[in-house]
């Protein structure tokens, strides 16, 4: 089941960029995150209200608070901004191309700061990924 959303959230995340990249035509990024935002959040917290119930809301640790605060203001504020405006102002396919590398930022601090380890299977794909990107983003020779 994992890897079905798993895919189901790449085929969303694929599509998506069009999306915004036609709605960015005439709107200004931080208009265009602040949209997506509060549709996003309403939809989220309507959900969370009637199928979750307000209680999980109680039981949240302090800690656990802090640490989702400061993951929205890198993904969701910082993060989303940039993605925005890369995207208003770059071609999509070299964006999207970029933002692709973003698992192997994550493997490398998931290293340094947790302690987790990747196996050399995973480290062999993620450098093979790295590769396809670098193939995929490279211009045509134009000799």
């Amino acid at each position: 089941m994992g890897v079905l959303l798993a895919l189901f959230a790449m085929l969303c995340w694929g599509l998506a960029p069009l999306f915004g990249k036609l709605g960015l035509l005439y709107m200004h990024s931080i208009t265009a995150l602040s949209i997506r935002t509060i549709i996003a959040a309403s939809l989220i917290l309507s959900w969370q209200i009637v199928f979750g119930g307000p209680q999980y809301f109680h039981a949240i640790p302090f800690k656990s608070l802090i640490f989702i605060g400061i993951e929205a203001l890198l993904a969701t504020l910082i993060g989303d901004l940039a993605y925005f405006m890369a995207l208003k102002r770059g071609n999509i396919n070299q964006v999207t191309l970029i933002l692709s590398s973003s698992p192997l930022v994550t493997m490398l601090a998931a290293y340094a700061f947790l302690g987790e380890r990747a196996t050399s299977i995973q480290i062999i794909g993620a450098v093979l990924i790295v590769c396809g990107l670098v193939l995929v983003g490279m211009q045509p020779f134009r000799g």
